[in-house]
């Protein structure tokens, strides 16, 4: 293979970032060519690489950077199964990302830089992926986080983003520090930075503090694919431009902590404190965001809090020892949820609302966006884990890895002994996973029905407009508006959707052949058993009946007390697409939500992410800002002081010095002679 292919694929989107921002203010017009044709390029260049490499084969090159007086610094890259499949991901969301921000934000002023940033990111994300070397990596690692600072915050106008963009990037920080740590530690330990030196000296039992070092990598993981207890960010970053949620979600940030897990699972291996941690911390992410996510009232946080749990789903597949199971529920997980994330994005503009209960009171809003109805519809069925599409196979895969493992038959492919996964780490992945199945099923119906289903019967005489506001309390993260809600959406926000939907509903059978995706991967089976395909695929009808059951019972509640107060059941008129305004009129009956029904007085705890960000603001924003506030009053009150006293001792003593200038020769010989006096009768005592 020639070399040039790989180096091409990070590197023509960055150079398409360094175009747009030499010509994004003097020439706009070239943004969008400038923002599609490179990263498009580079997917179809991934594509090649990874047709070209085949199936088995591992390819390394590298070049020295820098001496360092120890464990060098190599420029290098190693293309594998795992890469190709991650890159393939990766060019074709960032291709269908910058297709469809082309019409989301074409009449931002500042697109320029925003087309520019998610080049950057892309560039950055494969970096990670081909990289061979730990530092190298690293940059690419830290890149991201500085790109989806400035994206989160892309609408720095609004408070909201602001600090949403503050947060994600103290947090993501908050865990690359201890990261950075474990990558000297790891690179000291086996005598190089190396990615296959490295996986060599864990092969050989050469590293002297695995546990440790797995610990210390285990916190820049929790931060960057936001897993608790640095889960925090995410939600949040809601207050970003949609396309930019699918990027980051799907196939970039938050892949790269379960990439590099998956990349290093030898090392991990070696510890099974490490897994059991990394299994813990799985279950309370997997089953917390799924209960958040079946409270929240604003639809992007639903889908922020699914994307939590499902990586959860698979960083338990790799503490049960499975990486090609959490790689292909990764991959499976990117399509479905850029898929629902772009599809958001069409209602939102549609509905000029992120609330779904206010979407809940737009009569034929599915009508209003066909396109995205149904690709949510195939996307959600893809997340809830039912046949034959993707997200079915990849994570009855997951538990089918969590159920041999807690059975002390870890599956590794080879990558380490089965024993080295401790059966406790499997039991805790398979129960959290089969509850957390249970959930997400029952919070996707709920999405479903409340959005797009609410019965509206006879309509007012006078239809006013529906109230587009979030329930009172919820936490809302509103974007921007950017298009106009009575105009149509354009293809290039439309056809993206359908080409997600192609990999959402057919990517699960690469899974199911052996000579397709895991001859790719480590070679090893990823067929689910018969019994975790019965109890997934059970749990999951059965989370989707219960939230219907829910649901058909909340609307007769509501429908009855609207009956007997003597309103009229329908807000607005059949088809009529609705308006800003921003208020409920008055007494109006919230909608049927089946959250608040299944989840009893946790809804309201759920609702607020059972109060994580209230007990680090507790525990550390306030005495961090305390602290702050003491520095700012030492400095200005104590050190200032003694700064102005100087200047003010000296300026006194010149005036002094100053009187003492008479410029009379009488009085400097008399004070010379008294001088001497003094001095010879000092001598004389």
């Amino acid at each position: 293979m020639n070399l040039a292919l790989p180096v091409l694929v990070p590197a023509l989107p960055a150079l398409g970032a360094a175009a747009i921002f030499a010509t994004g203010r003097r020439a706009p017009g070239f943004a969008r060519p400038l923002a599609i044709l490179p990263v498009a390029a580079s997917a179809v260049l991934a594509l090649v690489v990874a047709l070209q490499l085949g199936t088995g084969q591992v390819l390394e090159a590298a070049t020295r950077l820098t001496p360092t007086g120890g464990p060098e610094i190599s420029l290098a890259i190693q293309l594998d199964g795992y890469t190709s499949v991650i890159t393939v991901l990766v060019g074709l969301v960032a291709t269908c990302v910058q297709v469809y921000s082309t019409a989301y934000l074409k009449d931002d002023p500042r697109y320029p830089s925003y087309a520019a940033l998610v080049s950057l990111f892309t560039a950055a994300m494969f970096v990670v992926v081909y990289s061979g070397d730990l530092i190298v990596l690293l940059v690419g690692w830290e890149v991201m986080g500085i790109c989806s600072y400035f994206l989160i915050g892309h609408h720095w106008e609004t408070a909201d983003a602001r600090s949403a963009s503050l947060k994600a990037f103290l947090v993501t920080k908050l865990g690359d520090v201890p990261f950075v740590f474990g990558i000297f530690l790891l690179g000291a330990d086996a005598g190089s930075f190396r990615i296959s030196d490295v996986l060599s000296a864990a092969g050989h039992g050469q590293l002297g503090h695995p546990t440790l070092t797995a610990l210390l990598l285990l916190a820049g993981v929790a931060g960057k694919s936001a897993q608790f207890p640095l889960h925090t960010w995410l939600p949040d970053a809601m207050a970003g431009p949609t396309p930019v949620s699918a990027l980051i979600h799907a196939a970039t940030m938050v892949a790269a902590g379960i990439y590099l897990v998956a990349r290093l699972l030898p090392v991990f291996l070696l510890s099974g404190a490490a897994l059991i941690v990394l299994a813990v911390m799985a279950a309370v992410t997997m089953i917390g965001s799924a209960l958040c996510a079946l409270a929240q009232d604003d639809l992007k946080r639903v889908l922020a809090y699914s994307t939590v749990g499902q990586l959860g789903y698979m960083a338990g597949a790799l503490a049960s020892g499975d990486r090609e199971a959490s790689v292909f529920h990764l991959v499976s997980h990117g399509a479905f949820k850029a898929l629902l994330f772009l599809a958001a994005g069409v209602v939102i503009h549609a509905a000029h609302t992120n609330s779904i209960s206010a979407m809940s009171r737009m009569p034929g809003l599915r009508r209003r966006v066909p396109d995205a109805y149904w690709t949510t519809g195939i996307a959600l069925v893809a997340l809830v884990g039912l046949p034959p599409f993707s997200g079915f196979f990849s994570k009855e895969a997951v538990l089918t890895a969590a159920e041999h493992a807690a059975t002390g038959e870890a599956i590794t492919n080879g990558v380490g002994p089965a024993s080295a996964v401790p059966a406790t780490a499997g039991w805790i992945v398979l129960v959290a996973a089969c509850l957390t199945a249970l959930i997400t099923a029952a919070y996707a119906t709920r999405l479903w029905l409340v959005a797009f289903h609410t019965p509206a019967a006879v309509p007012p005489a006078a239809p006013a407009p529906a109230p587009t506001g979030a329930e009172p309390g919820a936490p809302y993260s509103p974007e921007v508006d950017e298009a106009d809600p009575a105009t149509a959406e354009p293809s290039a926000m439309r056809w993206p959707l359908w080409v997600l939907a192609v990999p959402t509903m057919g990517f699960g059978i690469a899974g199911v052949r052996t000579d397709w995706l895991p001859a790719l991967l480590d070679g090893g089976s990823l067929r689910p058993t018969p019994v975790t395909a019965v109890i997934g695929t059970g749990l999951a009808v059965a989370g989707i009946l219960i939230a219907w059951a829910a649901w058909r019972s909340g609307t007769a509640r509501v429908t009855a007390a609207r009956l007997a107060a003597g309103r009229p059941l329908g807000p607005t008129a059949e088809g009529r697409v609705p308006g800003r305004a921003t208020t409920a009129p008055p007494a109006e009956q919230p909608p049927a939500d089946p959250g608040r029904t299944l989840l009893g007085p946790l809804f309201g705890p759920a609702r607020h992410g059972f109060g994580v960000d209230r007990l680090y603001t507790a525990l550390f924003v306030r005495p961090v800002a305390a602290a702050a506030k003491l520095v700012r009053f030492l400095d200005r009150e104590v050190v200032e002081t003694y700064v102005r006293g100087s200047g003010l001792g000296a300026q006194l003593l010149g005036r002094a010095v100053r009187l003492a200038q008479t410029g009379n020769a009488q009085t400097y010989l008399s004070a010379l002679l008294a001088g001497v006096v003094l001095l010879a009768v000092w001598a004389a005592v």
